[in-house]
This record gives C-alpha cells, sequence and structure tokens, in this order.
C-alpha cells in the first residue's frame, strides 16, 4: 500500500472514530436542550471550526443551558460573564495587584479573568460598552491578551458563544460591523416547537437531575478541528463558496438590483469561515467532503452578520432573509 493510501485510510479511521463520538454528543445535548436541533448543530459546527458564535434569541430559550451543556459533554472549562454598562475590561481580562511580600518587597502579580477558561459564554455582549467588548473580541481573535505590556494566552481551546436579546435594544451598545466579523456563524435561536415543550415540561419540572458525561475531551475537540481542515473540498464547492461570497457585495456586478439593495457585504474572511463550516458540518454528519448543499445551508449563519442593507431596500421592507435567499438561488 502506497503511503498516500495509507494517509488516506488512516484519515477516515479517524473521521469514523470522531464522527460516531459527535454523534454522541449531539443527542446527549438534545436530550438536556428540547426542540433546537438546527442551534445545538449550528454551535457544534462552530466549535469543530475552531470559531465563536453570536447566538440571538428572546429570554428563556435554553442560551446558556446550551453552553453548559457543551461544556458538560465536550469535557472544557466553561464560565458566563453577564454583560453590564458599568462592567470594565477588568472585570473580563483579570487585572494586577500590588503585594508587599516578606521583607518589604512589593511585585505586581497578575490576577486572571474569567476570559481564561476554554467555553465563555458572553450573555447579552450587547449592554457592555465598546471598550469592554473589544478586551473580549481582542482575544476571540488572538487568543491572548496583554496586560501591563506582559502578554498572557487564553487557554487552548478557546470558543465565545455570545448572546444577544433582539427585543430589548435600550441602552445598549451594538456591536460594530468589524466585530461581528469576528464570529464565524450568527446562530438565530427560536422558540421550540409546541411536542418539544411537551417535553421540555415533564423533563424539568420533576424530581430528577440529569446528568451529563463527558464524550469527547478537550483534546479530542483539538483533534477533530484538525482533522475538519483536513477535508478534501472539491473546485465546485470552492467555486459555490466564492460565488455565493462576491455576490454578495456592492459593485459585484452580477444583478444591479441586488448591488442597489447592499450597503455593504462580506469580506475574505467569511471566506474561510464558510469553508471551515462545510468541512465541520461534512464531518458531523459523517461524509468524508462538504457538498454544494452544505454551502446553501449554511449560508444564511455566516453572511448575515456581515452584510447590510441599504435605507431604500429596508424601507421596501426587504428583509435579510428574502436577500439571502436571492444569493443563494444561482446554487440551486
Amino acid at each position: 500500500m502506497t503511503t498516500l493510501a495509507q494517509s488516506e485510510t488512516q484519515l477516515v479511521d479517524r473521521l469514523d472514530e470522531i464522527g460516531a463520538k459527535i454523534q454522541d454528543v449531539r443527542e446527549a445535548t438534545a436530550n438536556v436542550i428540547f426542540g433546537q436541533d438546527r442551534v445545538i448543530d449550528l454551535a457544534l459546527i462552530t466549535l469543530l471550526s475552531g470559531g465563536h458564535a453570536l447566538l440571538i434569541g428572546v429570554p428563556g430559550l435554553a442560551k446558556t443551558s446550551l453552553v453548559e451543556t457543551l461544556g458538560g459533554v465536550l469535557g472544557l472549562d466553561n464560565k458566563r460573564i453577564q454583560f453590564t454598562p458599568d462592567l470594565m475590561p477588568s472585570d473580563i481580562v483579570g487585572s494586577e495587584v500590588l503585594e508587599e511580600e516578606t521583607g518589604g518587597r512589593r511585585n505586581f502579580r497578575f490576577i486572571k479573568g474569567p476570559i481564561f477558561t476554554q467555553l465563555l459564554m458572553a450573555d447579552e455582549i450587547n449592554r457592555a460598552s465598546p471598550k469592554t467588548q473589544s478586551a473580549l473580541l481582542q482575544a476571540m481573535q488572538e487568543h491572548h491578551v496583554t496586560v501591563a505590556g506582559v502578554r498572557h494566552d487564553v487557554p487552548h481551546p478557546f470558543h465565545v458563544l455570545a448572546t444577544q436579546n433582539p427585543l430589548e435594544q435600550e441602552g445598549t451598545y451594538p456591536l460594530p460591523e468589524a466585530q461581528l466579523d469576528r464570529f464565524l456563524l450568527q446562530i438565530d435561536v427560536s422558540y421550540p416547537d409546541a411536542d418539544a415543550e411537551r417535553r421540555m415540561l415533564f423533563a424539568t419540572t420533576g424530581v430528577e437531575e440529569r446528568e451529563l458525561k463527558t464524550i469527547l475531551s478537550a483534546d479530542e475537540l483539538m483533534m477533530a478541528q484538525r482533522l475538519v481542515r483536513q477535508l478534501p473540498v472539491g473546485d465546485q464547492v470552492v467555486d459555490a463558496i466564492l460565488q455565493l461570497v462576491r455576490s454578495a457585495r456592492p459593485g459585484a456586478g452580477n444583478d444591479q438590483e441586488l448591488d442597489d439593495m447592499i450597503a455593504w457585504g462580506p469580506g475574505p474572511r467569511a471566506s474561510q469561515a464558510l469553508m471551515l463550516a462545510v468541512r465541520a458540518k461534512a464531518m458531523m454528519d459523517g461524509r468524508l467532503a462538504p457538498s454544494v448543499d452544505d454551502v446553501i445551508d449554511l449560508a444564511e449563519p455566516v453572511l448575515k452578520h456581515r452584510m447590510a442593507l441599504t435605507f431604500a431596500a429596508r424601507a421596501e421592507g426587504v428583509e435579510m432573509s428574502d436577500m439571502m435567499a436571492r444569493l443563494i438561488e444561482p446554487l440551486r
């Protein structure tokens, strides 16, 4: 057997092993988070891609429970920060304190903040000031923080699942476009259906306590992230990604009517995010390579927070979902 064939066989074997565990993770999470299979899948795609996600939904839809559950089944240390207008960057990153040692010597000691964890929930991130938001978003991009000129690396893996309430905008600081671009996916969390809510009532109001078992360790998650990057991507899928992302930019020239409705569009980071996301979805579904259908399925969560409609388009009642449907149509 040639070296190439051996490496391909090893890749398939590792994909099968990791894929089976990911299926167990999905099932275990779905047994706690009812009626949110799509949200669970997108959150897992985010983690397998090595990225961060922005979850948008009204209160009470189990966003906090989702982060805690994923932390448990994936064996990740997880913490939660409740963002408020008076939250300071040092409350997230940490700060230096002056300590006096024996003999009268004084030294500064760095006390780590809650950002030093593997899975961080940034609850209602848009309630904090831009300065505080930036402290978190810098760590998301660079995987380290700098305090008093000293670099402190965050743990590996490091993922942020931030939440926003779409209803109450009073007293909030919307994330700037450049910061929104740091999130791999925007995940819309909607209400569960009637059957799921019925099961939820019985499962969460009884005396039985659910125990979470660790299915995938942090090291195995990082190995899965490396495997995601090794999955082959066909030229047809690459062309679909490029066609989709480039057509979402104003001035692309393909459709003048679309150009007039798009204020600004996604940059190259969107193409990278979509490339990783379709690979992660293929792995999660037990496939060896992504398809154009994966590009269509993940186009909206990857792109919609990276583009905006013009005032004229919004005045005419055009929704972002309508825009995404038009962009996707040529790929079908």
